[in-house]
């Protein structure tokens, strides 16, 4: 009950956050579609969470959680488009492109791209007090940009979009598990690690914080990745095309390697129990100056997810 009701108090923090951006018309409509479209917004609740784990609060890492959740929406997009996966359906709803045509998805997705930089980049700037240089502004900004550096690794050629780079090029009857799980531990894995260490870099900017705490944030953030993503691959062999809400069966129609196709999904359950234990064991090398309890209860619901 009290993890519930942790979570629907951080979710709707963020869906309120976020219904605050994109209020135009035209590109920003686009924009703010598949931004608004649902979802289970783990990645930024993982940021205020580790926020929180840090010594901070929810609101300190609000605005580092929504930019994550930009990247993750415009990575959707672009994944949706006609040439990556070309899917109709996304949480339910008819695909960016389907609804704007394939020019202006493409455009939403690099306009959100930017958009998540500008507001890591100014997310401290509500709390600056006076114009002059301070140690608390000086503090405030070190953390935007170590966030920043943070998304930007992950997103980019090092994590995400590698990772999509070389799960569309290579061989797929070549694949094994082992270069499964170095494509998915930078196309799912980066912006998830990214999630949970900006939540650190948001603390860190108002207290003092262990670098341990840091490191406990990515090692955890590993194993959560890769159970969430062998997770995926089952739901896509057993699950129906309304409890996910976007077409199932695609890999296995194109004949694309997967956790399932290679171990079978019974093996792939038991790895993801694996990786959830690998997972919350990680946080025990923190120093935290709070506590991680939800963040062990959030790996556990992760790991039984229908959607």
């Amino acid at each position: 009950m009290e993890f519930q009701r942790q979570l629907e108090e951080a979710r709707g923090l963020v869906e309120a956050r976020l219904r605050t951006f994109f209020s135009g018309g035209g590109l920003e409509e686009a924009m703010r579609y598949s931004l608004l479209a649902g979802g289970k917004r783990v990645r930024p609740i993982l940021t205020m969470k580790f926020c929180e784990a840090a010594g901070g609060t929810m609101e300190e890492a609000l605005d580092f959680g929504c930019g994550v959740e930009m990247i993750h929406t415009y990575s959707l997009i672009h994944d949706d488009l006609p040439c990556m996966d070309n899917d109709d359906l996304r949480r339910g709803m008819p695909t960016n492109h389907k609804r704007f045509g394939e020019c202006v998805a493409t455009l939403a997705g690099d306009a959100l791209q930017a958009a998540a930089f500008r507001v890591v980049l100014s997310a401290a700037e509500p709390h600056f007090k006076g114009d002059g240089p301070t140690e608390e502004r000086a503090a405030l900004m070190l953390s935007e940009a170590l966030a920043a550096k943070i998304l930007a690794n992950a997103a980019g050629e090092a994590g995400m979009c590698g990772g999509q780079y070389w799960d569309t090029t290579t061989e797929e009857k070549a694949r094994t598990i082992k270069s499964l799980t170095e494509i998915n531990d930078k196309k799912t894995g980066a912006l998830l690690r990214a999630a949970c260490m900006m939540g650190v870099a948001a603390s860190m900017g108002y207290r003092t914080v262990e670098e341990s705490c840091m490191n406990a944030a990515r090692d955890y953030a590993v194993n959560l990745g890769l159970a969430f993503q062998i997770r995926d691959d089952i739901l896509d062999s057993v699950s129906t095309q309304e409890e996910l809400g976007k077409p199932i069966g695609s890999d296995q129609a194109n004949e694309k390697a997967t956790y399932v196709t290679l171990l079978g999904v019974e093996a792939c359950e038991k790895q993801v129990l694996d990786y959830t234990a690998k997972a919350k064991a990680a946080l025990a090398g923190g120093c935290w100056l709070g506590d991680t309890e939800f963040l062990m209860e959030l790996a556990d619901n992760l790991a039984v997810r229908k959607n």
